[in-house]
């Protein structure tokens, strides 16, 4: 079992110092996908002058906006970096960035055609474009701290975390959660890249990940073998499934998630979609075509 975290304390709008070098400010924006909201969090100094860095600032939400203005007032915001351009997380960098001056730093938006499907809240923000464009390896240095870009896709082709060198910890986006597990949607969300970036992630041994939704995971090394593995059991639940003569995702979703509230189907079948694609990539699946979410496939 994964040993999920989904209690913790906040108040929206409110400013948490909650590391030495890492404040957090929740957006009231919560949902099946966002958990209790967007956490935007500021990494630098609390002191006059200071130059922070935000990240993913979050939705369109002015409120937000006018609480995360005040929450960096007095100091200087040098860099806006955004995980990915889904719009939970990206619309608000812009109206930020404009407000402080400071560039934005983000992966480059995916093809428009590979936009994740099924009317989920992780759409991408059409408008988003970076002021600075990352690939991953990137130092990004401050007024007293330090991070470097890792590459992690798989939620999405262009999501990015950052390593704080000085507190050995991973802002990481959607790329990991600790309320529940990621949903890698198709098109642009791949599970064979999803469990590489994971790979990434566990050899890299941070102290503490920092979700953008939802509280730190501070024991990451069982909390991520926990995720790993359950990744791999649903996959072979999936092959199981071809095994047992099941051919479509319609057929299989009800069975593999016959215990789960069914508003979450819809979303379950993009998850099962994904493994199926890596299934057939690896050849350990057949279809009879394209792996699509309505293809015919087999063992």
């Amino acid at each position: 079992m994964i040993p999920f975290v989904r209690d913790f304390e906040f108040e929206y709008g409110r400013r948490d110092q909650v590391s030495p070098l890492i404040q957090r400010v929740i957006a009231n924006n919560p949902g099946p996908f966002t958990f209790t909201g967007t956490g935007t969090y500021i990494v630098g100094r609390d002191a006059p002058g200071a130059g922070v860095a935000v990240i993913d600032p979050g939705p369109m939400d002015e409120t937000h906006l006018d609480a995360l203005l005040g929450a960096v007032e007095g100091r200087r915001v040098t860099h806006v970096l955004v995980t990915h351009t889904h719009r939970d997380h990206a619309p608000l960098a812009r109206p930020f960035a404009q407000r402080t001056g400071a560039p934005i730093l983000a992966m480059r938006p995916p093809a428009r055609q590979t936009h994740a499907s099924g009317g989920l809240d992780e759409d991408e923000d059409e408008a988003f474009a970076p002021d600075v464009i990352l690939t991953g390896g990137e130092r990004i240095e401050g007024d007293g701290w330090s991070m470097t870009a890792l590459a992690t896709p798989g939620h999405a082709s262009n999501h990015m975390a950052f390593a704080l060198e000085e507190e050995n910890a991973l802002f990481c986006g959607d790329h990991v959660m600790g309320w529940s597990t990621t949903v890698v949607a198709p098109p642009d969300g791949d599970m064979a890249d999803y469990m590489a970036s994971l790979d990434v992630v566990i050899t890299a041994g941070f102290d503490t990940l920092w979700p953008t939704h939802g509280a730190p995971v501070t024991q990451p090394a069982a909390f991520l073998a926990a995720y790993r593995t359950h990744r791999l059991e649903r996959e072979a639940q999936v092959a199981a499934r071809l095994a047992a003569g099941d051919r479509t995702i319609a057929e299989m979703v009800p069975k593999l998630y016959a215990a789960v509230d069914q508003r979450l189907w819809p979303a379950a079948s993009l998850s099962v979609w994904a493994h199926l694609i890596k299934l057939v990539k690896e050849g350990r699946a057949t279809t009879d075509g394209e792996p699509t979410l309505t293809a015919t496939y087999g063992a």
